[in-house]
């Protein structure tokens, strides 16, 4: 956070207290007031003209904040030098003018904070506040600077009940304001039996870390209980670590009587976490050009602090930056934008498989659709067939009566013939007769002219038997016509018949095809429905892991961990948390 962004807050505070309507409005001789302190603060050259011209009473009615910050721009923010001017006179400026409006102490005198004190934690709050208006503390930093209080005072923060607190209280823009803060410090619910000077020196001690640990270099940034091991005799000892911006020292205890060593951090430096051995957890060495120094923690979060603490310290040291607590401020930030990343890919991730399931039951309820017509052509096409079946037979057995018939005519017309050639043959026998008896009988004339007239009449008759032969000779041969007539139809059929079932061969062929695309088209989104399944897996797997990773790189390190009340470190009460929040994830 650049200078700018820290004297913004301060004024923001001062010009929402100025105020008073709650109109997002300031009159313009309260602004013309502001604008001169501020300068006079900020040790800036007083612009009288500019600022007379600017705050003018020729147009009406007040300015926004809008309306105030070209000209905050132009002739102040854009002026101040850092290093100019006194911060703390200007926190102190703007405290002034908000905490008359706002801060609300208790008026019997049982506040557990003094207004110094709430002078302090206000600039802690600014500086720990998003870059967001209205400002707001996340629960997080809430959490990360009651601890730091506490352990200052030696105490253990009650986590549990802060995350009731701030679950019951109301919370804008996703924090609290810093007057809520205040009465939350004021109210004595995490602070209860420590006397106020306790508080104050806490407060002064946290101050000095947080706020003006850029500008002294001798302020300490970490300090707590670790174990460390001998260089000669190899055994582990219980050591009271504190670490600076350039400079990690270690004591025989916390009163810090007996200095027994220090490692001097430069760029040349590196942090490595080691495996359990030697009876020893949570371990982690500090190498330097000359030597390597073994370390053990009381537990895997006290190790996770103090690693990212000294490696925080030897890049700022590489990089010639002095503030670590911008920093590690910062980094907290980026976690948490990580989080809700991670959280909102996970919410994408689970949204995508949603619809991907309900794809798959789709494309099942239409597989199932097709199966079902699939049956039902089936059905048809073997109803079908069968009626064709029984038609063709019906129709072949009728064929063959038909012929049978016509061969039991053309049997009877050929006996018949036969017959016909008999009597034929009989009547030329006759005929021969007669001639016989013409020739014996040539002396009559009359029995010659009735022989004549018989045979006349024979004649007639065989004309007769000859035509009616014609007749049924002609009848056969019509007969024999409609047969093969017939037999050409019956063909014909047939041969339609074959046609329509080649036909509906070729179309039970393509829905068999379309079948079996569709089964096709199902093992591929079976696949691709694995596929999903195994990615989520994998990504499951990559959110576990990166868990771990970030917790490591989570938040500044705390004392260690020797008592329960004095080496639990600066983070110490983030353990339930953190433990409750790896458990919902697994």
């Amino acid at each position: 956070m650049d200078l700018r962004a820290e004297l913004l807050k301060s004024i923001w505070y001062a010009f929402t207290a100025l105020d008073v309507e709650k109109s997002g409005k300031v009159s313009k001789s309260q602004l013309k007031v502001l604008s001169h302190n501020l300068y006079t603060v900020l040790c800036i050259p007083h612009d009288p003209v500019a600022l007379e011209e600017h705050f003018r009473d020729d147009d009406d009615g007040p300015v926004s904040s809008q309306g105030y910050m070209p000209y905050l721009n132009k002739y102040i923010l854009d002026k101040v030098e850092e290093g100019a001017f006194v911060k703390e006179n200007f926190d102190e400026l703007c405290w002034t003018l908000t905490a008359k409006k706002n801060y609300k102490p208790d008026r019997n005198g049982n506040s557990v904070v003094s207004h110094q004190d709430a002078f302090k934690l206000w600039c802690l709050f600014n500086f720990l506040s998003e870059d967001k208006y209205p400002l707001v503390m996340v629960p997080d930093e809430v959490e990360y600077l009651l601890k730091k209080i506490c352990t200052a005072m030696n105490v253990e923060l009650n986590s549990c009940e802060l995350e009731d607190y701030l679950s019951q209280e109301p919370q804008g823009q996703g924090g609290l304001t810093v007057w809520q803060f205040l009465d939350m410090v004021n109210s004595g619910r995490f602070l209860r039996g420590i006397e106020q000077e306790a508080v104050s020196m806490a407060v002064e001690e946290v101050y000095q870390e947080v706020i003006e640990d850029g500008f002294d270099l001798h302020v300490s940034w970490m300090q707590g209980y670790l174990w460390k091991k001998g260089q000669l005799r190899r055994n582990w000892s219980e050591r009271w670590f504190m670490l600076k911006p350039s400079v990690l020292s270690y004591y025989m205890s916390e009163e810090r009587k007996e200095k027994k060593g220090s490692i001097a951090l430069d760029k040349h430096c590196c942090v490595e976490v080691l495996p359990d051995r030697d009876g020893k957890r949570c371990m982690f060495c500090v190498k330097t050009s000359s030597r390597t120094y073994e370390m053990s923690a009381s537990d895997t979060r006290q190790r996770q602090e103090w690693t990212l603490a000294i490696q925080t310290a030897i890049r700022l040291q590489a990089e010639g930056k002095k503030s670590l607590h911008k920093d590690l401020k910062q980094k907290r930030r980026e976690q948490r934008e990580q989080r809700e990343q991670r959280k909102a890919a996970k919410e994408e991730e689970t949204q995508r498989l949603k619809q991907l399931q309900e794809e798959k039951e789709r494309k099942l309820q239409e597989l199932e659709l097709l199966k079902e017509a699939q049956r039902q052509a089936e059905i048809l096409l073997q109803e079908e067939e069968q009626r064709r079946k029984q038609q063709h037979e019906e129709m072949q057995r009728t064929l063959e009566i038909q012929l049978r018939e016509a061969e039991q005519a053309r049997a009877s017309m050929q006996a018949e013939m036969v017959l016909k050639e008999a009597e034929a043959e009989r009547q030329r026998k006759r005929i021969q007769e007669l001639e016989a008896m013409q020739e014996r009988l040539q002396e009559a004339l009359q029995q010659e002219v009735k022989a004549r007239q018989d045979e006349e009449a024979v004649r007639y008759a065989q004309a007769r038997l000859l035509a009616e032969e014609e007749e049924k000779l002609k009848q056969l041969m019509k007969l024999k016509e409609e047969q093969e007539e017939y037999i050409i139809r019956t063909q014909r059929e047939k041969q339609v018949l074959k046609q329509e079932m080649e036909n509906k061969n070729k179309c039970l062929e393509e829905a068999q095809k379309q079948l079996e695309e569709v089964r096709v088209n199902r093992q591929r989104v079976d696949q691709d429905v694995m596929a999903a399944q195994r990615k989520l897996r994998q990504a499951s797997t990559n959110v576990k892991h990166w868990n771990v990773q970030m917790n490591r790189l989570m938040h500044p390190i705390g004392p260690g961990d020797k008592r329960t009340n004095v080496s639990g470190g600066v983070f110490a009460g983030y353990q339930p948390l953190l433990s409750r929040r790896d458990s919902s994830l697994k």
